[in-house]
């Protein structure tokens, strides 16, 4: 899409010297010597993501628990056409990662809530999350982030759609 110039600048300069310069190191090293490195890595992963099962878990636990039968399926259902893109933007002023999201969606849809509708929301909240905007800010202008939320929005509307009709 031709949208490079609205990185910021910095950014520009390392795609220009990455392509011009190879690491090698990486290729010379043996699975065995790598090993530690990715021990180290996995278990930073597993740390980074387990508070957010938690969280998740907690919040699916509050909804089961205190949202009346029918909350969802009163406001969020297969008949109304606004309700796909109403969960991708409910999902966009929460924050978590795929397996933290995923308690909430069971209760979603254990409450009533579309299949296609719940899989837009949890789309909504891992990738159209206002704190991923301002981690991009510091590699992109607001023109290339509202493309990118524009585009990604669209297609996350347009999945939670084709999987209502589907399913």
């Amino acid at each position: 899409m031709k949208l490079e110039k609205h990185l910021t600048p910095w950014v520009q300069n390392i795609i220009v010297n990455a392509q011009t310069e190879e690491e090698l190191e990486d290729d010379k090293l043996t699975l065995t010597q790598m090993f530690p490195t990715i021990l180290k890595e996995a278990l930073l992963i597993v740390k980074g993501v387990s508070i957010y099962i938690i969280i998740g878990i907690g919040i699916g636990a509050a909804m089961h628990g205190f949202l009346p039968t029918g909350f969802f399926e009163h406001y969020i259902n297969k008949g109304q056409w606004y309700a796909v893109p109403l969960a991708v933007l409910f999902g966009v002023p929460m924050y978590s990662n795929a397996a933290g999201v995923i308690p909430i969606i069971q209760v979603l849809v254990a409450k009533g809530v579309p299949l296609g509708t719940a899989i837009a929301f949890m789309m909504g909240v891992i990738g159209l999350s206002l704190p991923e905007a301002m981690l991009l800010k510091k590699v992109m202008n607001w023109k290339l982030i509202a493309i990118y939320f524009g585009t990604i929005a669209f297609f996350m509307i347009l999945s939670g759609y084709l999987f209502n009709i589907l399913l």
